[in-house]
């Protein structure tokens, strides 16, 4: 700031601007500059460097050291500071791991944004994490035999105060029994619907008798039931049930209905509604390895941290444990290490994941486009679709589709977007079916069963032939595409061996 203000006489505010634009890496911005700050711009009030006698080439060299320290450079007693932070989380790391990542996940209990970043990194650590639990977990996140319990700090709608009747009730009485038995031990102002809901389906009731499906359709009936026996209680009125001994009592109580347990999607779907991310598994899962394979970016490079350290929002543990704990994290897998560095204005990238949320609007030319929310395993990302791609790509951009999305980075003050350019389903990645042969005779003699049976299944993958003596390749025509299902392989194991087929997926960045 006090280069360009000196040698080019900038304005203080405007200093900032070009401060700002290099620590978020905006290079068009960055250049813009340049030339404001070699030749001047009369127009905006800045004289400029040759105007103030000091020559291009010059103005030039300070110019590219200015720009190659943004990349990220530190004074030393900066460094100095960050040296001794980095060894000690690296040592607590290394050795108390899940206590660690649990203060970790704590320090950021509000932003959802951190918690599933985190959680990932305690997933690739082979550390598990268990669903917030009444009988055991805390309003934050805790160690529990080598797993991380979530805190219940972090469910929706449950405020701080209502976590710690929980916590001081069960210390003071015991571990709850049951649903009824939770209700009867607070008050209707903690144990309300909107809490009981929320505490079932984050899972922090699976501790009680009955499946999550099975006390979300009752919970209602035993609250009211509750509820009317303590007001009866304070009037000073005695039911039938109070003649009778607790095994009778038992026996009218409300009981489950056989109603089983929700499907393993409908319980990550509660669980990312009330907690904000999924903990008993993830629908991308399964797919880590092919995102891993394709995708240039993940969606927490396209979140920007904030440049101003608001201490005043923050309590003083907080702020103990933040500057304890968020320095230098150690990552351990290839999507983790990406999330170091941010992306760039104006860059392509290629990211994947889940179409969770879609909004259509119309242009001023009555054309249609589209704002997408796309989820990867470490966050979302909106998604830009202007009406040329949204009308090539429409038939997959609906909710639950997974796809990838090649695109340009938009960095703006406050999160990142990613301008849609082109859409590649995850079912349609390019893929290529690879026979091999012994010799190059082997695979004459068979030549025209092998185009026959490419012919009965055609479709857009191409075919390649090896022959394993010679080592030689031959890439059939596009006259003989394949479609490589599930069906059409089992044929052709059958026919040529297991070892002798193979799919080989192509990176979509070459595409």
């Amino acid at each position: 700031m006090q280069i360009v203000m000196e040698l080019a006489g900038y304005t203080m505010g405007r200093s900032d601007l070009v401060r700002r634009a290099m620590s978020k890496k905006k290079e068009a911005v960055m250049e813009e500059e340049r030339q404001n700050f070699v030749y001047g711009n009369e127009a905006e009030g800045v004289d400029g460097c040759i105007k103030r006698g000091i020559p291009e080439d010059v103005a030039q060299r300070i110019y590219d050291d200015m720009i190659d320290f943004a990349k990220y450079a530190f004074n030393k007693s900066h460094a100095a500071a960050y040296a001794v932070v980095s060894y000690q989380t690296a040592y607590l790391k290394y050795y108390y791991p899940v206590e660690f990542m649990a203060a970790l996940l704590t320090s950021v209990v509000n932003n959802i944004n951190k918690i599933t970043e985190y959680v990932y990194d305690c997933r690739q650590m082979g550390i598990e994490l268990l669903p917030p639990d009444i009988n055991e977990g805390e309003y934050h996140f805790s160690a529990s035999n080598g797993k991380i319990r979530y805190g219940m700090g972090a469910i929706k709608s449950l405020g701080k105060n209502v976590i710690d009747i929980i916590v001081e009730e069960r210390k003071k009485n015991g571990s709850y029994k049951s649903l009824k038995d939770f209700l009867k031990r607070l008050s209707s102002k903690e144990a309300n619907k909107r809490t009981i809901e929320a505490l079932i389906k984050s899972g922090a009731m699976d501790c009680l008798e009955g499946t999550r499906k099975q006390k979300l359709a009752i919970y209602v009936d035993v609250l009211n039931a509750v509820q009317k026996e303590k007001k009866d209680s304070m009037v000073g009125q005695m039911s039938l049930m109070d003649f009778f001994g607790a095994a009778v009592q038992k026996e009218f109580e409300i009981s489950f209905p056989n109603v089983g347990e929700f499907e393993k999607e409908e319980l990550l779907f509660y669980e990312k509604e009330v907690l904000g991310i999924y903990i008993s598994g993830h629908p991308l899962n399964k797919y880590e390895n092919i995102l891993k394979k394709n995708i240039t970016a993940t969606t927490a490079q396209f979140r920007q941290e904030e440049e101003e350290y608001q201490s005043e929002q923050i309590s003083d543990e907080q702020l103990e444990q933040l500057k304890f704990y968020t320095q230098n994290k150690v990552k351990s897998s290839d999507l983790s290490k990406m999330m170091d560095t941010k992306v760039v204005d104006g860059k392509q990238y290629i990211v994947g994941g889940m179409i969770v949320s879609k909004k259509t609007m119309l242009t001023k030319k009555n054309q249609n486009m589209a704002f997408l929310t796309l989820e990867d395993l470490m966050g979302t990302v909106e998604v830009v679709v202007f009406p040329q791609f949204y009308q090539k790509y429409r038939q997959w951009l609906e909710e639950d589709n997974k796809i990838f999305i090649k695109g340009r980075a938009d960095v703006s003050e406050e999160e990142g977007k990613l301008i849609c350019e082109q859409v590649i389903p995850f079912e349609q990645l390019p893929k290529e079916l690879w026979i091999q042969f012994a010799d190059k005779q082997s695979f004459m003699k068979r030549e025209i069963e092998i185009l026959n049976s490419i012919n009965e299944n055609k479709g857009t993958s191409p075919v390649v032939i090896f022959c394993k003596k010679e080592r030689g390749i031959k890439r059939l025509s596009k006259s003989y595409l394949v479609s490589i299902s599930e069906h059409y392989m089992r044929e052709l194991t059958e026919k040529f061996g297991e070892e002798n087929i193979k799919i080989v997926e192509k990176n979509i960045a070459n595409i």
